[in-house]
């Protein structure tokens, strides 16, 4: 059985449409697939060509004062590369953001990328399994649901999150699925489905797909009138509500209301 690679990397936020993410701090766990125990690791901040697309300050601590001496992404490269090639990746939202970086940084100096032989993407998981019992698909938000701590938003750390959450996620919904009559979450209708299109984000819609923002479900009533003849409707129900006032019996109103409903 293929060993599990729980990785995770920070960039920095693209400043237009056309601009790219630098990759600025690498953080991947090995994980033994059958006890979920975490098995080795391997963490780096990463120097970019170009330090001015660092932010002086980040909440993270990942400044342009910290990745400056960082190595650049080719000195590291092997590493990375030894880590993650023939193994199972995982991750949150890593098919559309976190391995495309990959791919980028890898093809920057001229080298293939790491291939995995197979991929576990936490979001696309618990959009179809989890659900929105915790109001939100957002990493932090699901480590909030769980007291499991907040979101540091630095590489090692968010991927040893990311394992701790689908050990919760999944325990729940092994025990619904052991009494579902008494456990299941029959009310769970913010349930996600992801679209047949194959939709191309931009750099910074997909660093916020990394924590989705709550979708509010809306339904829809349907009116039981023509709405062409919803002002007929209501100027027959007021005639009918001046012509029954001051009775003292209903008859008068259903006389009236038999008229309204022809």
């Amino acid at each position: 059985m293929g060993e599990l690679v729980f990785f995770d990397v920070e960039t920095t936020m693209p400043t237009g449409a056309d601009s790219r993410c630098w990759m600025l701090e690498f953080g991947a766990i090995l994980v033994c697939p059958r006890k979920l125990v975490e098995i080795g690791s391997y963490c780096t901040l990463i120097r970019p060509t170009d330090l001015s697309v660092v932010p002086p300050h980040r909440i993270s601590g990942i400044t342009r004062e910290a990745v400056s001496s960082a190595p650049p992404f080719e000195d590291v490269a092997d590493q990375i590369y030894k880590i993650m090639n023939g193994r199972v990746w995982v991750g949150h939202n890593i098919r559309r953001f976190d391995c495309l970086r990959l791919k980028e940084a890898f093809a920057d100096i001229g080298r293939p990328p790491p291939e995995p032989i197979g991929m576990i993407d936490s979001l696309n998981v618990l959009q179809q399994g989890f659900g929105r019992r915790a109001g939100d698909l957002k990493m932090a938000t699901l480590a909030s649901y769980f007291k499991i701590g907040p979101q540091k938003h630095r590489s090692i750390d968010d991927a040893r999150m990311n394992l701790e959450v689908i050990k919760h996620c999944a325990t729940v919904l092994f025990l619904e699925s052991s009494l579902p009559n008494v456990l299941s979450n029959n009310n769970n209708i913010g349930m996600v489905t992801r679209s047949k299109a194959s939709t191309t984000l931009s750099c910074r819609q997909e660093i916020r797909r990394k924590s989705p923002p709550t979708c509010t479900a809306v339904s829809h009533r349907t009116s039981p009138y023509n709405t062409r003849s919803l002002g007929k409707v209501v100027e027959k129900a007021k005639y009918a509500l001046r012509s029954a006032r001051g009775s003292r019996t209903l008859n008068t109103l259903v006389r009236h209301s038999r008229y309204l409903l022809r």
